[in-house]
């Protein structure tokens, strides 16, 4: 073969090959989150269910984040966003990210991870049979507000106003708080739900707590910042969240789902979408594993004395 038909060939072949041997393109993930809390937790936890379900970043796959800066009202430009992308699947961390996502699109599939009673906000038709292009992870949170009161009655056995920090732009708002109220019927509980948004100021409406001699506050999942643990402490207010994010960022105690295993279970729904599932047939999980998490540093910081039967008790306690 001569030099010049030899190196024709090789050129020919050369154009050939990428469109063979290319390494196929990484899959795009969109996230959705609202920004407040830190969505820090949720993406280490999702990331590592990744590699575990096969999916190595920068790999198979590729993430892009948007975040609602802890802005409820940016919630929908940012999902606009992510399906102008045109991402292969979409990932929410709680509920007003899933609603935002399920507005901006019909098409791509969305995983909640996760969302709060996804049948009663409209999410999915049945837990069975989600119907539509979402499904993923759900926390039963509402249910497990209850679980709260009844750890408030345990240790204050005279306490009387609970006060509940709540979110106005949060669709879970409402059957979160219809449990609530129903779980305080039979402990004999004055429920005194504040709403506001999450970029509202808090220092109100722990004022208000005080003027309403409010003996605990429990704090929405979205509601959850530093702020709120800062007032917490300074009106003496034992504190519970809906889930670990709050003691650790200092809050007495949270009793929650295991926020670390949906996120890995999230991960899991990707896998089977990108593999060719669909979200209509795929059932939305509720999580079985729940946590009671104690921070003794905050409860000191107001004066309480834990009993230690109480602590043995806890999955986690916090010094």
């Amino acid at each position: 073969m001569k030099r010049r038909e030899f190196i024709t060939l090789l050129g020919s072949a050369a154009a050939v090959w990428p469109l063979g041997a290319r390494a196929e393109e990484p899959k795009t993930i969109g996230i959705l989150v609202t920004g407040n809390p830190s969505p820090e937790a949720f993406l280490k936890g999702f990331r590592e269910g990744l590699k575990d379900a096969g999916l190595v970043e920068g790999q198979q796959v590729r993430l892009v984040i948007r975040s609602g800066e802890g802005n409820a009202a940016l919630l929908a430009a940012r999902a606009a966003e992510l399906v102008a992308l045109k991402p292969d699947v979409i990932v929410t961390s709680l509920t007003p990210p899933a609603q935002a996502a399920k507005q901006a699109t019909h098409d791509i599939p969305i995983v909640m991870a996760p969302a709060g009673d996804p049948v009663a906000t409209g999410l999915v038709a049945t837990l069975a049979r989600p119907g539509g292009n979402v499904t993923g992870i759900t926390t039963a949170a509402a249910e497990v507000a209850g679980k709260s009161l009844e750890l408030i009655r345990e240790l204050f056995p005279a306490s009387r106003r609970v006060a509940v920090l709540a979110n106005d732009a949060d669709p879970f708002t409402k059957p979160y708080l219809a449990q609530i109220e129903q779980g305080a019927k039979g402990l004999n509980f004055e429920i005194q739900p504040i709403m506001l948004r999450p970029s509202a100021p808090l220092e109100p409406a722990f004022e208000a707590m005080s003027a309403n001699h409010a003996d605990a506050v429990i704090v929405q999942g979205s509601l959850m910042r530093k702020e709120a643990v800062e007032l917490a402490i300074k009106h003496r207010l034992p504190s519970l969240g809906s889930n670990r994010v709050w003691p650790a960022m200092g809050g007495l105690m949270s009793y929650s789902a295991s926020f670390e295993e949906m996120y890995r279970q999230a991960a899991d729904y990707v896998a089977k979408i990108l593999s060719g599932r669909k979200p209509a047939d795929l059932p939305v999980a509720l999580s079985t594993k729940f946590n009671l998490v104690v921070n003794m540093n905050m409860a000191k910081a107001i004066g309480l004395s834990i009993p230690e039967s109480f602590l043995t008790r806890a999955d986690e306690v916090i010094e």
